[in-house]
């Protein structure tokens, strides 16, 4: 493989035999591939054991598992997209085919438009503008298609102030790439690379920050057809039409069904539906002080957070990281004995049981140790109470007395006596 790979184009997954994840996308895996084969397409499809070849996975920049990627001639393409079936595929055969596809007639430019909710196009001759805009394909084409086309094969709708030009069609219409008001070419794509509103998952919510937006969300229960839930959606839907000049370099607007992921990324239970912006770069979120009614008080609150009234919550800073460490161990513990119950007591009661023996027995033994070496100073006190009578001169005086009244043999035992004493 390693010797023959670039004569051919390869799909492949590097895997972990151990790793769950790896083991839930195997049918799907293998589900890839027979339609790929069936469908001909020039991709192959395989997968590898990083395990075992350890040193071809680390050549490739393989770090976790699974890790996917199509590897054409000295190019390798990472996947970063939902591991279905479908999505993969059409990863696959986006990446191996041209990397800017033309569009000779109005009728290829009509088909091709019903086919993706975006797509780019390049209008006009050579150029430095074309030439970046290839550059810019190459790097980004793992997430989107770019096209070509001239200018008659657009629809009439269309006018150009300028050619050559590059546009994005999604939304229904098309916006034109101004250098002058929308910076880079790679910056500009990338942030119009998704619709003007989303339904927003935890993968979308990962993609959406290489754009930097801030993302306006309504957290709705989609099986609710109350008015309330209705009513969010559609403020952020009219915001995301009406007022895309005003946000769209920077807000990202959509909404999301239900509020278990949202929670965990607060670290918050909040209670649906409601209205959250978040900031994707900085780990900050932004909940109106009061009830977004309609679409005027979301403007509002838009303006509040662009110039720095609203009050922004969460964020990276080193108390936020130890909350986040407290809230994941948390979740885990109660994750653990709510899916199973002996699972938990055995992993968390075990420990907790020998590091009560251990702190018991470590009390208990420096008691024993306190009372030994309170014993000796007790004897000595009371040593002194006994011998204490009298000052050192009269004690001296009163055994010189008695030394004279004693006979030798008395004296002799007396001293033994005293040195005992001592």
């Amino acid at each position: 493989f390693k010797e023959n790979r670039k004569d051919d184009i390869w799909l492949v997954d590097f895997y972990a035999p151990w790793c769950g994840h790896c083991k839930k996308l195997e049918p799907i895996w293998n589900e890839v591939g027979i339609e790929m084969k069936s469908m001909g397409s020039p991709v192959k499809v395989g997968k590898m054991d990083a395990t075992s070849f350890s040193s071809i996975a680390s050549e490739f920049g393989v770090r976790g598992y699974p890790t996917i990627k199509l590897l054409k001639g000295d190019l390798a393409y990472n996947y970063r997209g939902p591991r279905t079936k479908d999505d993969i595929i059409e990863f696959a055969n986006r990446v191996a085919g041209p990397l800017i596809r033309p569009l000779p007639s109005q009728h290829m430019f009509e088909h091709v438009q019903k086919r993706h909710r975006v797509l780019f196009v390049y209008v006009g001759g050579e150029s430095p503008l074309k030439e970046k805009y290839i550059e810019v394909a190459s790097e980004l084409i793992v997430y989107t298609y770019f096209f070509s086309a001239s200018e008659d094969v657009l629809p009439e709708y269309v006018t150009l102030p300028e050619l050559p030009a590059v546009l994005v069609f999604k939304d229904g219409t098309y916006f034109v790439y101004d250098e002058y008001e929308d910076g880079d070419l790679t910056s500009w794509i990338n942030r119009e690379r998704f619709q003007g509103y989303l339904n927003v998952d935890g993968f979308t919510l990962y993609e959406l920050g290489d754009t930097g937006k801030l993302v306006a969300i309504a957290v709705i229960d989609d099986k609710n057809s109350s008015v309330e839930h209705t009513r969010l959606k559609s403020i952020i839907q009219e915001v995301a039409r009406d007022y895309r000049d005003h946000f769209h370099r920077d807000f990202q607007f959509g909404h999301m069904d239900g509020n278990d992921y949202i929670n965990s990324l607060l670290m918050d239970d909040l209670t649906i539906p409601t209205i959250v912006v978040l900031n994707t770069s900085n780990q900050q979120y932004f909940l109106p002080d009061r009830q977004i009614e309609n679409t005027e008080d979301m403007v509002q609150f838009i303006n509040n957070i662009l110039d720095g009234t609203a009050e922004a919550q969460g964020g990276d800073g080193f108390l936020q990281r130890i909350k986040r460490i407290v809230y994941d161990a948390k979740s885990t513990v109660v994750s653990v004995f709510k899916s199973s119950p002996l699972l938990g007591c055995f992993l968390f009661g075990l420990p907790l049981g020998v590091i009560s023996i251990m702190c018991y027995g470590i009390c208990t033994a420096d008691t024993d140790g306190a009372l030994d070496e309170s014993e000796p100073p007790k004897k000595e006190s009371g040593d002194r109470e006994l011998t204490d009578e009298g000052s050192e001169e009269d004690q001296e005086e009163e055994k010189k007395e008695k030394y004279t009244e004693l006979s030798d043999g008395e004296i002799k035992q007396k001293s033994i006596l005293e040195k005992k004493k001592d």
